[in-house]
């Protein structure tokens, strides 16, 4: 006789699949409801106060919004959010702290030298002085109010979209913010330069226009062009190398392009990453030396931290589809 497996006998029984935990239906429409509100009150304050640019006003909105959308989920995602974003609240705080002493440390500020590399990259015109010629029309200007004052926004909101969207990479570039940051500190601290407009002050270069907040009128909102003119007397006015405002908008294109999917998503974030500089150098804020500096800031800080990834399960990469 022929052994039989036991088993044979048995009929297939169907696998079991472990259970799928279902999130209740109410969360998102709940959600949703609690951001626009947060937006439309974000709204509101701008159009009645103008674009905030203190970090200690973003913040607080910032959080606003991640504590309403964790609190969907119960009082420990509140306690996780507020444990992952104090300690990065308050670096950036101290950042801000110590940039508006750097220029009180003894060192001389350097007004002449950015503005002969510029005279040497324009071959003997200043940059600024010929994009000002160029560039006079309202629309550019307003446009140029939104880039400009986008500087201020955009690094919140990327921190709070990643955070929600995908915590490892939220991660990487909280460290990247960081880094930038403090490697634009220490170089204030250890060459102050002196912008554009304030060199043009001091009779250096020729006469130009600080133009950064004139678009705002343009757009009917002078509330805002206030305001931005009001924070800039109160900042380190010879933190001019590198530019910031274009390191922090090259981070950005660089953070986002691996996980961009659509062809516009690429091209709008290389677009900003080139528009930024554009639009300071034509507003009198930064020479185009400034601008170079701050795009190889970040580069190097991107790369730097892709080399010091501490996971290896890091280097998978997420997409992002709209």
């Amino acid at each position: 006789m022929t052994a039989v497996e036991p088993t044979a006998l048995i009929p297939a029984l169907p696998s079991l699949s472990p259970p799928v935990a279902v999130r209740p239906t109410w969360r998102l429409p709940v959600r949703l409801l609690l951001w626009t509100a947060v937006a439309l009150a974000f709204v509101t304050m701008c159009l009645v106060t103008g674009l905030p640019t203190d970090r200690i006003v973003l913040l607080g909105w910032t959080l606003i919004g991640l504590v309403a959308h964790a609190a969907v989920d119960g009082w420990r995602r509140i306690v996780r959010l507020l444990a992952e974003w104090l300690p990065v609240a308050a670096l950036l705080l101290a950042y801000d702290a110590t940039r508006g002493l750097a220029d009180g440390l003894g060192m001389p500020v350097h007004v002449t030298e950015p503005a002969a590399v510029d005279l040497w990259l324009g071959g003997g015109v200043l940059p600024t002085i010929w994009l000002q010629q160029v560039l006079e029309a309202d629309w550019w200007k307003a446009m140029a109010a939104l880039v400009y004052g986008s500087h201020f926004v955009v690094t919140p909101l990327l921190l709070c979209v990643l955070w929600v969207r995908d915590r490892r990479l939220w991660g990487r570039y909280v460290r990247m913010v960081l880094a930038l940051s403090a490697a634009g500190l220490a170089t204030y601290v250890l060459y102050p330069a002196a912008p554009p407009w304030l060199a043009a002050k001091q009779g250096v270069i020729e006469p130009i226009q600080r133009l950064s907040a004139v678009g705002w009128d343009v757009l009917g909102l002078p509330h805002a062009g206030a305001l931005l003119a009001d924070s800039q007397g109160q900042v380190n006015q010879v933190a001019a190398v590198p530019s910031l405002h274009t390191a922090f908008a090259v981070l950005t294109c660089l953070v986002l392009l691996p996980v961009a999917r659509r062809a516009w998503q690429r091209v709008a974030l290389v677009g900003y990453a080139v528009l930024m500089p554009l639009v300071l150098v034509w507003a009198g804020e930064h020479y185009v030396v400034d601008t170079l500096l701050g795009a190889a800031y970040a580069a190097a800080v991107v790369l730097v931290v892709r080399l010091f990834r501490r996971r290896p399960d890091d280097v998978r990469v997420p997409t992002v589809d709209a």
